[in-house]
């Protein structure tokens, strides 16, 4: 990259330390693609393995899940324009379309506990079968990413406030809206591998 290029292009990127750090997760992704890839294949293995506890096609609810699945995917959305924000250096921009997205990952994270907390009332527990076992273990992991998302975000927004748009603030927001996107293509996955499936089979 010329030195034109690093004065000209995304704030992220003007250090080498920002481009250093930028590679460096999406190394990270890879790890994590590898994680939610085993949770997979181990779902996949003991799919149906209810024993007596309910099915998967007897609890889940479309409703709930289209609920879910458009926060989530509205979400991705969202961040996106507050990247764009970024870019276009607007601090304002940038701290209100996160906002949204954190609301909005906060509401998913809201039906997901009612979902869990539905499903145990009803006999599906982690304990109850090895299908729901792999099931909680999958969508529980996929939702303490997105809780854990939603924390370092909001940290990021103080410190957004404290020291305002520097090459470090933005590559941190640029991060975190990679890892972001990275949860929602995990949750379209889900979406269909695990809800849409399981309600038909």
């Amino acid at each position: 990259m010329s030195s034109h290029e690093l004065k000209t292009g995304p704030l992220e990127y003007r250090t080498e330390e920002g481009r250093l750090t930028i590679l460096g997760f999406w190394i990270f992704l890879g790890a994590e693609i590898v994680l939610f890839a085993t949770l997979f294949a181990t779902y996949a293995v003991l799919f149906g393995r209810t024993a007596d506890a309910p099915s998967p096609g007897e609890l889940f609810e479309a409703k709930t899940l289209m609920i879910m699945t458009f926060m989530l995917l509205t979400s991705s959305f969202t961040c996106g324009i507050a990247i764009h924000e970024m870019r276009r250096g607007s601090v304002k921009g940038l701290r209100n379309w996160m906002i949204v997205t954190l609301f909005l990952g906060l509401g998913f994270l809201g039906f997901e506990i009612y979902e869990f907390i539905h499903y145990s009332h009803e006999g599906a527990t982690l304990q109850s079968s090895a299908y729901w076992s792999s099931f909680f273990t999958l969508a529980g992991t996929h939702g303490l990413h997105v809780t854990l998302g939603i924390g370092w975000a909001t940290l990021l927004l103080i410190q957004l406030t404290q020291r305002g748009l520097t090459p470090k603030t933005s590559r941190k927001f640029f991060v975190i809206g990679l890892y972001w996107h990275f949860l929602d293509v995990v949750w379209i996955f889900i979406f269909t591998s695990v809800y849409l499936i399981g309600m038909v089979v």
